[in-house]
């Protein structure tokens, strides 16, 4: 199991932590990349958000499907640069999307990750024992094509607002979300970390497929449920607090699994962290929604998002370094809640303006 699967690579082949980082930083550096550049804003343009969005998510289903059909690590980061710019256009322009049906929608929106976590706990393993590898990535690909044709009926209850893809946000603008920059940046690194070399650290301490199994499905569950219920505390506190205690929680979250030994320590980590490690996009959306002109909501989530994905490109190389070290992947583990607390701090600095607030 450790060799077929860790950090979504599933293949037949043993994968050290210094390359399964690398790995993994380069779907998100193609996001990252993606949300810097005009091309969901040309694309979102001409085509229309909602052809985009759906577009976007099947070829993601199709990357995924692929994937199945390869097996040189050539063709695996291909497909994952592939997958990093589907699904960069898809996470942009379904928030959007989401937000112009109602604001409340977003928590439900960003709980979709939670649902896709417990169904990958349940089927991926259980598809690697029956087969190879390949059925795992079959089984992903087919659980996400299965997202379209809801999807497809939910961007009809969208609004009209062609207005909304197209603004830029301005320099004042940019500097009023400086610290939100910087906070997600350090969110991404330090969450990321912690799902990238989790799964390692249980392996290297012994637990077997069935404690994993678990980790993740309880991990995913408990992001479920609580995503729906930050939406309301996240509205209601100003400035940097709806980060700060996002970051916070997610950092407690970190710690029975760096602290403690056994199953019970790991299953609380997984809780604890799955609280919170989602109300994250929630909660920097919120501030991007903050900006004064509803025009550049879109922008501003397109903004914040190349941060996050920054973040989530650096934080599990860096990892990775530490883990390839003498102190192993639990030195490496330890850079999370590091990075975690720094988020935190930038993000008690932010400050909006105090018109936008309650927008």
């Amino acid at each position: 199991m450790r060799s077929r699967c860790r950090s979504g690579l599933l293949t037949d082949r043993p994968v050290p932590d210094r390359a399964l980082a690398a790995y993994g930083a380069v779907g998100f550096v193609a996001k990252a990349e993606l949300a810097r550049t005009d091309l969901r804003r040309l694309a979102a343009k001409r085509l229309g958000d909602r052809r985009v969005f759906l577009a976007t998510l099947a070829a993601s289903a199709a990357v995924l499907l692929l994937s199945a059909a390869v097996g040189g690590y050539g063709e695996l980061f291909a497909l994952r640069v592939a997958g990093g710019l589907t699904t960069a256009m898809t996470f942009v322009i379904g928030s959007s999307l989401a937000a112009r049906i109602r604001a409340s929608l977003l928590p439900v929106y960003f709980a979709g990750v939670g649902a896709g976590v417990v169904l990958s706990g349940a089927f991926v393993p259980l598809a690697l024992s029956l087969s190879s590898w390949r059925l795992g990535w079959l089984v992903l690909g087919v659980l996400a094509a299965c997202a379209v044709v809801p999807a497809a009926l939910a961007v009809r209850a969208v609004p009209d607002g062609h207005a909304q893809t197209s603004s830029r946000l301005t320099r004042r603008e940019l500097g009023l979300l400086r610290w939100a920059f910087i906070s997600y940046i350090l969110f991404g690194a330090g969450n990321v970390s912690y799902m990238t070399f989790s799964v390692a650290l249980l392996h290297h301490d012994g637990m077997g497929t069935a404690v994993t199994t678990s980790f993740f499905i309880l991990l995913g569950a408990a992001s479920l449920i609580s995503t729906l219920l930050w939406g309301p505390l996240l509205h209601r506190l100003p400035h940097g607090g709806g980060p700060a205690t996002v970051s916070a929680v997610v950092l407690v979250g970190t710690l029975p699994l760096l602290l403690g030994h056994g199953a019970a320590a790991a299953l609380l980590s997984a809780v604890i962290f799955g609280s919170a490690f989602m109300a994250g996009p929630t909660a920097y959306t919120v501030i991007s929604r903050r900006v004064p002109h509803p025009a550049g909501w879109t922008a501003g989530i397109a903004a914040l998002t190349t941060a996050f994905a920054l973040g989530q490109s650096v934080g599990p190389v860096v990892s990775g370094m530490m883990s390839d070290g003498s102190g192993g992947v639990k030195t490496g583990l330890w850079l999370s809640p590091i990075l975690l607390a720094l988020a935190v701090g930038a993000a008690l600095l932010h400050r909006e303006d105090e018109a936008a607030h309650g927008l």
